[in-house]
């Protein structure tokens, strides 16, 4: 592949240096020094905040890191951190990275077997995880591995309070000692692919992946990203995405609080106001289907759907540089009658969102920036930092996930899949060369999607090479946008389409139990389970109504000729959902082949 012959998107390294040198922690403490009363943290605190300072959460992190280092945490040292989204997380990766350690992520959904292949194959002896039964997975996994029980220190039994007595002997020249011996190019964590195939992989991220690539999306998005950001995290810090954004919120002087209880996130959002959220589609399709559940409830679905329209139309208009009078004052009325009770669900503060993790779809990313929320698709891999490309505010194409970072470029190889190189791609798999030198090709990592590049650089992602279907007769045919547009029905949670050298497409449809028992209610049916639903003739007729809407975008080849709605829901806690939730399609294919086999019986 010669990169003079593929299309290329690159966007240079202008009005900015690039920091070659700090570590994590350097950007952190010159942060804190910049203004060390201003917040840069909030914990919960009752039914409200506890905003910590940068110079307070300094001292925090400070006092943790002697304490792992009088526990014998060396230099170099992998240390698991193991729990969900927290205040707790995000001291314990920079408690790691001020001792000089390494921080490994463990998925909360993780299996046995999975943990016993991370400590193993990295080599983990320590962690910080959040509660006794945390702990008693590790310790499960250890002996199942044959490894000695692993030292562990668990948040709700009061890590950090055991941690700072420890670490009072520990002067203050050798904490610096240990810090100041890591550096750009040293490791800074070691992220398990979520194993949607195979056994994970670690892969390996300096302290340069998350500070040049920090930079990059600073300077990329800087009306979003400021010292004025308030951003409530609720994706698992275990996933790259998140754990881009900590970095990026700690690095900037931003406000950081988390929630990871989504059962809690409106009222957390409620008494937090962030400004800045991010998500995956699933998240943003949540918030959508929930609001039109609501005007269901109260009789208003014929307002809320006009709405809708409304804000998608005023969005494209925006697009085009002249919105009409007619249109304007259409938005005008609906945003006194719908998008602003939207907005002050999410805490009447909210003006920028990332989505990244797949594909959000058109039709959401114009409905709600006609709410008056910008959400900028992004693109990235755990293997890429998160974000190699992302969509600028100013003049950012929806159904699009933008232009490369500075210092990132972007190629599309012959056969559609997207090539990247620069600063936020990582430097190999831990301890597996082999699958390294798989990934790259003459300089470039090959990320496994496909995808296309505009005449402006911008790019669209159409799906994961590995999950193309070619039916019998040759047709290609990518699931991801059939099933992006599906799920925006309410009462579906994952479609998955199938086919691969069949004579046609069919989809495995899978329910939402949460959005479910609204949606029967609210069209005046009774409450029924999810084995109820799959055979119920209304929910049959329902879901035919949304694969014909979906037929009517694409060619009668491509489109979808029978579908069978199965009785169990998709999830990270049954295995088939990755912590992205990405469908694990292998799982699929194989555990209900029967019901695939039945489909195309005749």
């Amino acid at each position: 592949m010669s990169p003079t012959t593929m299309p290329q998107s690159s966007t240079p390294v202008v009005g900015f240096e690039v920091d070659s040198t700090s570590s994590t922690t350097d950007v952190f403490l010159r942060t804190v020094a910049e203004d060390p009363s201003r917040p840069m943290v909030a914990k919960p605190d009752g039914e409200g905040w506890l905003e910590l300072s940068g110079a307070e959460f300094l001292a925090e992190v400070r006092a943790a890191a002697k304490g792992l280092i009088a526990l014998g945490v060396g230099v170099g040292d992998r240390i698991a951190i193991f729990g969900p989204t927290a205040y707790e997380w995000t001291l314990s990766d920079y408690a790691v990275w001020y001792a000089g350690g390494i921080s490994v992520p463990f998925y909360d959904t993780s299996s046995e077997a999975q943990l016993s292949w991370m400590l193993t194959n990295a080599d983990v002896s320590r962690g910080l995880v959040a509660t006794r039964e945390h702990a008693e997975r590790v310790r499960a996994a250890a002996a199942a591995a044959g490894r000695p029980e692993p030292a562990l220190r668990v948040w709700e039994d009061g890590a950090f309070a055991e941690l700072a007595e420890a670490g009072k002997d520990i002067s203050d020249e050798e904490l610096e000692s240990a810090r100041s011996q890591v550096g750009s190019d040293s490791v800074a964590t070691i992220i398990y692919t979520s194993g949607t195939t195979g056994k994970p992989k670690g892969c390996v991220l300096t302290h340069a992946n998350f500070v040049q690539t920090g930079q990059a999306a600073r300077y990329q998005i800087p009306s979003a990203l400021d010292t004025s950001m308030r951003c409530l995290l609720f994706l698992p810090q275990a996933h790259v995405f998140a754990r881009f954004i900590e970095v990026l919120a700690i690095s900037n002087g931003a406000l950081l609080a988390h929630q990871s209880d989504l059962t809690k996130l409106t009222d957390a959002m409620g008494t937090f106001h962030p400004t800045f959220i991010l998500g995956v589609p699933r998240v943003f399709e949540k918030v959508f289907n929930s609001a039109l559940a609501t005007a269901q409830a109260g009789g208003n679905e014929k307002i809320f759907r006009r709405a809708e329209q409304v804000a998608v139309a005023y969005s494209k208009a925006l697009d085009t540089g002249k919105v009409p009078m007619s249109l304007k004052l259409q938005h005008a009325l609906f945003d006194r009658l719908v998008y602003r009770k939207l907005r002050a669900a999410m805490g009447n503060n909210v003006t920028h969102a990332v989505s990244g993790g797949g594909a959000l779809g058109a039709h959401l990313g114009h409905f709600f920036r006609g709410l008056g929320i910008i959400v900028l698709e992004g693109y990235g891999l755990t293997e890429t930092t998160a974000p190699i490309t992302v969509n600028v505010p100013e003049r950012s194409k929806i159904g699009t996930v933008g232009v490369p970072l500075p210092g990132v470029s972007v190629a599309i190889a012959p056969d559609g899949e997207v090539l990247a190189k620069g600063v936020p791609i990582f430097r190999e798999y831990w301890d597996n060369p082999e699958a390294t030198a798989k990934e790259f090709h003459d300089g470039w990592f090959g990320t496994g999607d496909l995808g296309s590049l505009d005449e402006d650089g911008y790019l669209t992602i159409s799906g994961r090479k590995k999950e193309i279907l070619v039916t019998s007769s040759g047709k290609n045919i990518a699931p991801a946008p059939l099933e992006d547009i599906l799920r925006r029905h309410p009462i579906i949670g994952q479609p998955v389409l199938v086919g691969e050298n069949r004579k046609f497409v069919s989809a495995l449809i899978f329910l939402d139990s949460e959005m479910l028992p609204g949606w029967l209610k609210n069209h005046d049916l009774p409450q029924m389970d999810l084995h109820e639903a799959a055979d119920d003739d209304t929910i049959h007729a329902e879901v035919a109504k949304a694969v014909e809407q979906v037929n009517k975008t694409v060619s009668r080849a491509e489109g979808i000729k029978k579908f069978t709605i199965l009785p169990i829901e998709l999830t990270e806690e049954n295995g088939y959902l990755s912590a992205k939730q990405s469908v694990k399609r292998h799982l699929i294919n194989k555990d209900f082949a029967e019901d695939i086999e039945a489909i195309y019986a005749d």
